[in-house]
């Protein structure tokens, strides 16, 4: 009886044949590797570790489509240890003690190392991550997993500690091209046993609207091959136009809990700091599309307003609860329109985080235990007997004086604050301005 190998020869009718293209045409060979240079580029660690079968425990991390999985399948062409593949989303604790049972049971008898594949290792709690923290350790099984989500939020820290993680990329559209280009030409695996004459704008259009996911690329280009009728020739034309149609609406990568929610918002709020009102549009837009909270989008609003723009234009403070208000009584997708407007008062107007600052300063003196009483003529004396205790004498009612201020001590005599220092931009300015005037004003 034949072994069986992890990469069967495929045949027009067999099972490989029915496999989507993407998995077909997965790399072999690191030398058929499409991508992340700075991983397995010439000389660079993971490659020297995987050539020379010298691999620790991996953490293989990225969006979808960037060549996590190809690369495990690569590793295990390669490497001279057994492969034992789970995905974390069906396999439990049993599933795990099972394979690192047969991994130390293999290692006795034959003396083979084990490569524990585990896909998705995000899915598994953290008790189900401590299971595999022994063995891990002791490096049978070779741990390798994959996962979407950062595995600093998600995966333990002492497992971490013990693997080397791998931030996988988004493939650039030369990249896809290749892995298009070669999906074409291959007569074994991919499309290259039929005739298909495909316009380089159409196969551009795959690269550059995939988001840097060579399977959903490789998936549209085989829709678009297998739905085009032949023409007269019995040659597939494959078109801009049959193009746009297999890979209809560009899916924006966006996890309501992981990186691209953190990051988004991120982009967002600097590109409002950084007073560029389009990249602000744009990040807002990306949101919005992916299904963002429009509140959330809103708050995010209006901390920026406080914090960045401040009194160097307090208008917007006051337009961006506006917009808070308004996405919460309009909803989607109209909200979209007086969020934008925020946006974009925000990202316009003069910045300075001068009160933020200010607020930091007296916090940082507080915690530090800089405690001061509040002297007497400040303090409440609006009780029977205030007065004999001191309370409130002495105190100058500031309406009273030229311009409505009168010099008094507000923290006890001689401490010293300075804690808002405002700018010369934008209305602070003035605000700079009539300080000085009073504090000159009185002697």
């Amino acid at each position: 009886m034949q072994e069986p190998t992890l990469f069967p020869a495929p045949s027009a009718t067999g099972p490989a044949a029915a496999q989507p293209l993407a998995a077909r045409m997965r790399p072999r060979t690191l030398e058929e590797f499409a991508g992340q240079a700075h991983l397995l580029g010439p000389g660079k660690l993971l490659r020297r570790a995987i050539e020379a079968d010298r691999l620790t425990s991996l953490v293989l991390y990225g969006p979808p489509g960037t060549g996590k999985t190809a690369l495990a399948h690569v590793i295990a062409g390669r490497t001279k240890a057994h492969w034992e593949p789970l995905n974390a989303t069906a396999a439990g604790v049993g599933e795990v003690r099972d394979a690192i049972t047969r991994a130390k049971d293999r290692a006795r008898l034959d003396g083979r190392r084990t490569i524990l594949f585990l896909d998705e290792i995000h899915r598994f709690n953290r008790a189900q991550q401590d299971v595999l923290m022994p063995d891990v350790e002791q490096g049978n099984p070779i741990l390798i997993g994959a996962t979407t989500a950062n595995p600093f939020f998600t995966i333990a820290s002492a497992l971490l500690s013990r693997s080397l993680v791998c931030e996988f990329k988004p493939l650039s559209a030369e990249d896809v091209m290749t892995l298009l280009t070669r999906a074409l030409a291959d007569r074994e695996r991919g499309l290259g046993a039929r005739a298909v004459d495909a316009h380089d704008d159409a196969l551009r259009h795959l690269a550059d609207v995939c988001d840097g996911d060579a399977r959903r690329a490789l998936q549209a280009l085989e829709v678009a091959v297998l739905t085009t009728p032949p023409d007269a020739s019995d040659t597939v034309v494959l078109s801009r136009e049959a193009a746009e149609e297999s890979i209809q609406k560009k899916a924006v990568v966006y996890d309501q809990e992981g990186d691209a929610h953190h990051d988004t918002i991120s982009a967002y709020i600097k590109s409002m700091r950084g007073s560029d009102p389009d990249a602000s549009l744009y990040w807002l837009a990306k949101m919005i599309y992916a299904g963002e909270d429009p509140r959330f989008i809103a708050r995010r609003l209006v901390i920026c307003a406080s914090e960045d723009v401040g009194n160097a234009d307090p208008q917007a403070l006051a337009l961006a609860v506006a917009a808070l208000h308004a996405s919460e009584f309009v909803g989607l997708p109209e909200c979209r329109i007086p969020l934008a407007q925020a946006t974009v008062y925000v990202a316009c107007a003069p910045k300075s985080n001068a009160a933020y600052l200010g607020i930091e300063r007296a916090l940082k003196d507080v915690k530090a235990g800089r405690t001061l009483e509040v002297p007497d003529h400040l303090k409440g004396s609006s009780f029977r007997g205030a007065e004999q205790l001191g309370r409130g004498v002495g105190y100058q009612y500031a309406h009273e004086g030229a311009q409505h201020y009168v010099k008094q001590d507000y923290v006890p005599s001689g401490a010293s604050l300075g804690y808002y220092e405002p700018t010369d931009l934008g209305y602070e300015r003035t605000i700079k301005a009539w300080l000085s005037r009073l504090r000159k004003s009185v002697k």
